[in-house]
Order: C-alpha cells, then sequence, then structure tokens
C-alpha cells in the first residue's frame, strides 16, 4: 500500500497551477480600464456568471451598451479550477434541492433541463471548442455502507423523469475498476464533462463579436449610488452604468455584506499525468463519466481529453476568506488527495501527477445560486455556487439579470430567488468553526469518534458540508 513518502514522490515535478489554465490556447489578455466611461450595463467579474450574463444581456438586446471589468483575467478564480462535471441541476443537485425548495421541485427540475439544452445549444452556436463530452453522471458507492445513498438519490433521478441506473457491484466494476466501488448510480442525459477553461475562452470571444466591452485586471474599488444609477470606481478609471451585476461569487466584490452569508471554501485538485494505452485498459472507463463518490468529504474524479484523470474534493479553509493562500501552492495540503487516489486506483500506484491547485467555492447554507440587492436594486450579487456551477451559472446569471432588470419572467417568482441563505459567523468564530468541520470531515470515515456528531451538528446548523460537489 503506497505510504505518504510515496505521495511527496508523485508530486515532486507538480506544477501548482490549474492544468485548465496551464494551456497555449489561452488568450491575450485584454488592457485594463483607465477611463471614465459610461455604459447600460456593467458586469463586475469574468468568471461563468459574468460570462453568460453577458451572453444574456445582448442576445435579448444587441442594442444594449455591456461592460465586463474583471479583477485578474478571464476564468482565473473558480472557473477556471473545477472538475467541470455537467449536470442539470441548477440547485446543487436533486438530494439539496429537495431539502431546500421541496414545493417547486417539479418546475426546478424542468428550468434545470431546460438550462442544460440552452447550455448545448449556446456552444454549438458559438462554434465553442472546448472537449465536451457527454458520457453521462455517476454517483459510486464507497464499500456496502454507501448503497443507501445512491439508492435514495436514485429515487429522487426517477421521480423527476432522468435517465438513471442503478449499478449493482458487477456492473460498476464493469466500468471502472475500482475495489473501493460496489454499486454506483448512473445519470446517462444531460451530464458529462467539458474543459472549463476552453469554455470561459470561448464565451468570452462570443461576448466580444457580440460587442462587449472587457477590461481585464480592473478591480472594483467602490461603488456609490446615483439614484438611479451606480458608480464605480477601478484604480485608474470608473464606469457610470445604469444596472451593475455582481458575478463575484466567492470572492465577493462589490460590498463587505455578501461575507455575512458567502465563504470561500478552497476545493483541492490533482491530475495525473496521461494515462498509457495499457492503464485506461486496466481501469476501464470507456463512457467517460464524471463521477462522485459516497464518503463523507467526497472526491470527484474525470478524465480530461488526453486521459489524465482529475481527483478532487479535499476542502480546506483560510483565515478572513483568503482566496490566495501560499500554503495550497506546495505539496503539503495535496498528500492527503493523492493518498485517496491510490486506494481508489491501486493499479495506478505508479502515476505521477502533473499539476494540484486550489480553488474558492462560495459555501453557503444554501449551496446554490442566491441573489443580493444593493443600492435600492441597481446592483444586484449573484452568487454562491458550491459546486454544479458550470452550467448552473448560467440559469443564475439569466435570473440575476431579470431581477436587476425587473422583467417579469416566472423563475424571478419562485422561493429560491425570494431568499437568503443563513447567516455565517464573522471572523474568529468562522475560522474555529471551520477548522474544527475540515479536520473531522478528513477523518469522520476512518476515526469517527466525536466527529460524527460534530459534523450533524454543523449540518443542523444549516450547512450541507457532507454534499460538496463540483
Amino acid at each position: 500500500m503506497p505510504s505518504i513518502s510515496d505521495a511527496k514522490q508523485a508530486l515532486l515535478k507538480t506544477k501548482f497551477f490549474p492544468y485548465w489554465l496551464d494551456n497555449e490556447a489561452a488568450p491575450e489578455a485584454h488592457a485594463s480600464l483607465t477611463d471614465n466611461i459610461d455604459c447600460d450595463l456593467l458586469i463586475v467579474g469574468a468568471g461563468f456568471t459574468g460570462l453568460w450574463a453577458a451572453l444574456h444581456a445582448k442576445e435579448a438586446n444587441p442594442e444594449r451598451d455591456v461592460v465586463i471589468i474583471e479583477a485578474q483575467c478571464i476564468a482565473i478564480g473558480a472557473s477556471g479550477r473545477p472538475a467541470a462535471i455537467l449536470s442539470a441541476s441548477v440547485m446543487h443537485g436533486l438530494a439539496n434541492a429537495s431539502r431546500l425548495f421541496p414545493d417547486e421541485m417539479e418546475e426546478l427540475e424542468r428550468l434545470g433541463k431546460e438550462n442544460m439544452d440552452g447550455f448545448k445549444a449556446t456552444i454549438e452556436k458559438y462554434k465553442i471548442d472546448c472537449d465536451i463530452e457527454w458520457g453521462g453522471e455517476l454517483t459510486v458507492a464507497i464499500g456496502d455502507e454507501g448503497l443507501p445513498d445512491i439508492e435514495s438519490e436514485y429515487k429522487l433521478y426517477k421521480k423527476y423523469g432522468h435517465d438513471a441506473h442503478l449499478l449493482d457491484k458487477k456492473a460498476i466494476q464493469k466500468e471502472i475498476n475500482s475495489p473501493l466501488f460496489h454499486g454506483g448510480l448512473w445519470s446517462k442525459k444531460r451530464s458529462g464533462t467539458v474543459h472549463p477553461a476552453k469554455l470561459a475562452w470561448g464565451l468570452k470571444q462570443a461576448a466580444i463579436e457580440l460587442g462587449v466591452r472587457i477590461y481585464e485586471y480592473t478591480p472594483l474599488v467602490n461603488s456609490t449610488h446615483l439614484k438611479p444609477g451606480v458608480l464605480v470606481n477601478t484604480p485608474k478609471g470608473s464606469v457610470k452604468a445604469n444596472k451593475v451585476l455582481l458575478a463575484t461569487n466567492a470572492f465577493a466584490a462589490g460590498s463587505k455584506k455578501i461575507t455575512q452569508r458567502v465563504s470561500a471554501i478552497r476545493d483541492r485538485i490533482v491530475v495525473t499525468e496521461p494515462l498509457t494505452t495499457a492503464q485506461m485498459a486496466d481501469i476501464g472507463w470507456k463512457n467517460r463519466q464524471g463521477i462522485y463518490d459516497t464518503r463523507t468529504q467526497l472526491n470527484y474524479m474525470r478524465l480530461t481529453a488526453d486521459n489524465r484523470i482529475l481527483f478532487g474534493g479535499r476542502l480546506g479553509y483560510f483565515f478572513n476568506n483568503d482566496t490566495d493562500p501560499k500554503d495550497d501552492k506546495s505539496a503539503n495540503n495535496f498528500l492527503p488527495l493523492v493518498d485517496k487516489f491510490y486506494k481508489t486506483f491501486p493499479s495506478l500506484t505508479e502515476v505521477k501527477f502533473s499539476h494540484a491547485w486550489s480553488g474558492p467555492i462560495a459555501l453557503t447554507t444554501r449551496m446554490a445560486v442566491h441573489f443580493q440587492h444593493y443600492h435600492q436594486g441597481d446592483m444586484i450579487y449573484a452568487g454562491g455556487y458550491s459546486g454544479f456551477g458550470v452550467t448552473a451559472t448560467r440559469f443564475g446569471s439569466r435570473v440575476g439579470l431579470s431581477i436587476l432588470d425587473k422583467t417579469d419572467i416566472p423563475e424571478t417568482k419562485l422561493a429560491f430567488a425570494n431568499s437568503l441563505p443563513g447567516y455565517i459567523p464573522p471572523e474568529p468564530f468562522r475560522w474555529i468553526g471551520a477548522k474544527l468541520t475540515m479536520y473531522a470531515l478528513d477523518t469522520v470515515d476512518e476515526k469517527g469518534g466525536w466527529r460524527k456528531p460534530w459534523v450533524r451538528l454543523v449540518e443542523k446548523m444549516g450547512f450541507p458540508v457532507t454534499q460538496n460537489e463540483q
């Protein structure tokens, strides 16, 4: 059995930077804003929420003057760092949606399927090359104790019309060879995987072709309500906008109040070197599904276009919502993740890792999009994605724009659009609670004890920490 020293060896030549962004195809950054400009709609943040919002706005009204400002460069935040497993859910999975909005499940599921169809149509319309594969999503049971979880999830999938299939131990081993997997739930349609950075770069190009002005390395410094409209100041310029959409998710730029309900949790990922033909034959995975498992702190995995395995899921938190911690740019914080990888795929113990990184996800008690109102509704924050954001951001940005523009669409009347996630305590209580919780999640399956009641207590407080998926 591989040891921690083996994990260290496997990370000796690792680049601590997202595999997705380490690509020669990355476009040149646009110039920063150095003037005082006006526009109809200002979008703050050029991740998925901001880019989708720009497309929605210009497609609905080609004459609308839309500007995006980005603190760094396109997709450098969470949008360039996820596993990018595609799901039709707009509320972080069926179980989470059922927990939050049981009376609206049918409508949310209909909207999720509609959103995924629109996602696919957009990629085709703008000819975005983003390595998209439609192999489905697969939840795997870790041991027999994980079987009740997938059986419960299966009932939800079937109830709401998904093409879902339960797999026994023999069937799951035929799909993917891991001694840990004792069963599976395979949702075959409207799900798969995508290269998130290529998708973001493609959305950027589409937005530019529609006339959107983009300024990178242009952070929001402050904003003032002009009654009506908003003045946003940047380091070397300003934007006077009729409306402002804050698409800043875990970074929470725009108002200090955002962090009262949003915490920047780090989600860690490692990526192997490309597997050989023999290694691929050994593990199977011919249908190339995106995979989640049933561990308390779950792991997720997928294949890249060049047959690397992406493996992620170990959470961390740094004091005061630090979104760029130095500790996640060295091997130590990734050793437990590599150890989990080797236990999942013991036939791949010789495999080394080319890339490792962490990314900020916006943990809230909802784990799905919500909307905060500022400047009497002339500025709206749309964020709070803790996973499934590659597709859910398309939906959240559209609803956020409708709230901002006060357009009458049915979605804005649903409970998710008119409610907020719970309040999160400030520092140092946030850091203390997060550290205890992350340690409990890391060790509960192996050691049990006080960790199980602690995790239950945290979830009773409104934080569904065992449902964190990418």
